[in-house]
């Protein structure tokens, strides 16, 4: 093979999933990232369903023209299709840039230092060595990666724009591309297509076409197109995730750290330490990247941002500016073929409940369970709302209660039982639960809006709770809602530790 520079390093991943949690002392699902700079949940479009075509046609290529994906991409980048090239991610783009413009002997110019390890790996992959001396091509980053920073465009030409977080920073050398300007996007940001590794790079069409000489027959898959072509058609909204950002940044110097202002989706934070720190978030299970004097933190969401706050104030030693997390935590993913849920529970909360599957009434139920149970409760995905509610409806309750009965593990030391009564308006319900270890659901609602009972049946089951419920009344939302409410309520004693012991003369519930 050939030799490559002295100074190579290859591209280094942070510890697995996995390794984190074995070093933290913890199952794999309880584990936080804050180093890949990626959304927490994939897009609403991003189903089985989603890609049910390409995958019945997965045994073809895919051809190498991709017409609808590029003139999607051409769309919503205001050029035409013949500006666009596809690669297996913004990496793939990089290297091809690379390979394409330097070889053995060249000089290319990168981004200084903290910035993203590819270019110098790129470089030295095609041969070149990292050089300001007379540069046959340079890359900058923008925002860069890791500070954030939008800093300006170097006037030396050709040159690679990598623009991974355009969607945050809203800045682009788009307009720039007959003046000898290269920009790479990718769908793993913004997008939250990581996993699909997709991108693709704009140039003036005469070297547009010279890099898809250069890149490599079908580069992309057919799931991935599929993807993205439906993420393009209804493209994500980050003004959240930039509130989230800013709410971030001030709960860091509420703890005397001083973060960089950023255009990205991450924060970089200077510390005397980083590596050290890192390292310490590492053993609570939380994963950041980290560097000598600093930490790169990815903007997630309130709930996690809060937890990685809490973990460095109990680190640092200092006060923290949020609200603790509830004790008795645990996460949970339930994928299907027709929805998808993620679910962050804590059984000792503070009735602080999100809850957001797009099944409407009914995520206002589940809402309204967990807020009168007292528990910490984020319930966030997707189903086929298209057909009905009755998937998304079903496996939310489900995963709801896989959560509850993950969080209460063995069950020792809880009361096991739990009654209430609530009245609403015209409505009265009573409901009891038994946490004893046997699903089983005995419901007489008089009324209700048709999947409020099978949602309850369904939350039992997964739950393993038995649940007896009867609620009267003239209106069927309020029948319903005073159903879960008393559930909730009655749960609310029943999860309360009374001791150590196991709750049955059984000595096994």
């Amino acid at each position: 093979m050939k030799e490559l520079a002295p100074d190579f390093a290859p591209y280094r991943w942070a510890a697995t999933t996995d390794e984190v949690a074995a070093l933290a002392g913890m199952d794999a699902s309880q584990v936080v990232r804050f180093d890949q700079n990626t959304p927490s949940m994939p897009l609403p479009t991003t189903r089985p369903g989603t890609v049910a075509g390409a995958l019945a046609r997965v045994s073809g290529y895919p051809g190498g023209s991709y017409r609808q994906l590029v003139r999607a991409i051409a769309d919503y980048t205001a050029v035409e299709p013949e500006n666009v090239v596809l690669g297996a991610g913004a990496d793939d783009l990089i290297l091809l840039c690379a390979r394409a413009f330097a070889g053995t002997g060249d000089s290319v110019a990168i981004p200084p230092a903290p910035t993203y390890p590819l270019f110098r790996i790129a470089t030295q992959l095609a041969g070149a060595e990292v050089g300001d001396a007379e540069p046959v091509v340079t890359f900058a980053c923008r925002p860069n990666n890791p500070t954030g920073l939008l800093d300006p465009l170097p006037d030396a030409r050709p040159l690679v724009v990598d623009e991974a977080y355009f969607e945050y920073g809203g800045e682009t050398a788009v307009p720039l591309l007959d003046d000898g300007v290269i920009v790479l996007r990718t769908f793993s940001k913004a997008f939250a297509l990581a996993g699909a590794r997709i991108g693709y790079a704009l140039a003036d069409a005469e070297t547009a076409a010279e890099l898809n000489a250069r890149q490599a027959p079908a580069p992309v898959s057919g799931l991935s197109v599929a993807l993205a072509l439906a993420a393009l058609a209804d493209p994500p909204d980050v003004a959240p995730t930039l509130e989230e950002r800013e709410r971030l940044a001030s709960a860091l110097r509420a703890l005397g750290l001083d973060p960089l202002p950023s255009q990205a989706n991450f924060l970089y934070v200077p510390v005397d330490d980083g590596v050290a720190l890192g390292d310490s978030l590492l053993r609570a299970g939380l994963v950041v990247r980290a560097y000598p004097s600093a930490i790169r933190v990815s903007v997630l969401d309130p709930e996690d941002d809060d937890l990685l706050v809490e973990t460095l104030a109990r680190t640092l030693d200092r006060v923290a500016p949020v609200a603790p997390a509830g004790g008795r935590r645990v996460r949970h993913l339930r994928a299907t073929a027709e929805t998808r849920f993620a679910v962050r529970l804590a059984l000792d909360g503070a009735s602080r409940v999100r809850v957001a599957t797009g099944a409407g009434i009914y995520d206002h139920f589940l809402e309204q369970l967990a807020f009168h149970a007292g528990l910490d409760l984020v319930l966030e995905g997707a189903g086929d709302t298209e057909t009905g509610n009755h998937h998304t409806a079903e496996d939310a309750a489900l995963a709801l209660g896989e959560a509850l009965d993950r969080a209460l593990g063995d069950r020792r030391g809880i009361a096991r039982y739990g009654d209430a009564v609530v009245p609403m308006d015209d409505a009265l319900a009573r409901a009891a639960v038994d946490l004893g270890g046997r699903a089983h659901a005995e419901l007489r609602l008089q009324l209700e809006p048709g999947m409020a009972a099978h949602m309850l049946s369904s939350l039992a089951q997964a739950s393993r709770m038995a649940i007896h419920v009867e609620a009267t009344g003239r209106d069927a939302h309020h029948v319903a809602e005073a159903a879960f409410k008393a559930v909730g309520r009655a749960l609310r004693v029943a999860v309360r530790t009374e001791g150590a012991g196991v709750p049955s003369t059984k000595g096994i519930v």
